[in-house]
């Protein structure tokens, strides 16, 4: 039986295969540049954007601690993070949420640089009670344990505040008993150093969007 030569391997056409091959090689490499440049887009979008909530932070830090200066540079309030600090001993007596009278005189001096503070930035401010670990001591002003205390003093830094002129509308209070300690409650100095008063500005809440009837 006479069969047919083989057809010579020089013959067999290889270009068709090896231009596909080739197609699909650089439609991987355009699909991966593409993905690429849009990965750099994006991280240059968020590098952005994180620098201007940065340079933002630190301005409203800046305008806080300018409005803050008396105060700050008499030593009498402290600056945190954003964060006024007072020394629950400077406002009230162990265990009273009544402020003292140079108490009483240390807030109303923070009201005019706190609303000055509030006219420009659209934040509200929060004021925040803290005590330290130790039990409460039975007292005729019917306080019955540390959450009670640190609420009732946030609440008397508010009112005190809004009687000196903070806008009612933005500044609210919170307490939080001895839950958030500054340092361990084991000395004197320590617990001393729990039982404080916090202003904080804060961004506001934007109300939300209601659907229309």
């Amino acid at each position: 039986m006479n069969d047919s030569p083989e057809e010579p391997l020089e013959s067999i056409p290889y270009w068709p295969a090896f231009g596909d091959l080739m197609a699909c090689v650089f439609g991987l490499f355009v699909m991966f540049f593409v993905w690429s440049i849009a990965f750099q887009v994006d991280l240059t979008k968020d590098l952005h954007e994180e620098r201007e909530k940065r340079e933002e932070e630190s301005s409203r830090l800046a305008a806080l601690e300018s409005a803050m200066a008396g105060p700050l540079a008499e030593g009498r309030v402290t600056l945190v993070d954003g964060k006024i600090g007072i020394r629950g001993s400077v406002l009230f007596d162990l265990n009273s949420a009544e402020l003292r009278p140079e108490g009483l005189e240390l807030i109303r001096s923070l009201a005019e640089p706190l609303r000055g503070y509030l006219k420009a930035h659209d934040e509200a401010i929060m004021v925040s009670g803290f005590t330290d670990s130790s039990p409460m001591i039975p007292r005729p002003n019917g306080i019955k344990d540390n959450w009670e205390l640190s609420s009732q003093r946030a609440l008397t830094v508010t009112r005190a505040l809004t009687a000196a002129g903070v806008p009612a509308e933005a500044i609210f209070a919170a307490g939080f008993g001895d839950t958030h300690p500054v340092a361990p409650n084991d000395t004197p100095e320590n617990r001393a150093k729990n039982r404080r008063v916090e202003i904080s500005p804060i961004p506001r809440e934007k109300p939300s969007n209601q659907a229309k009837p």
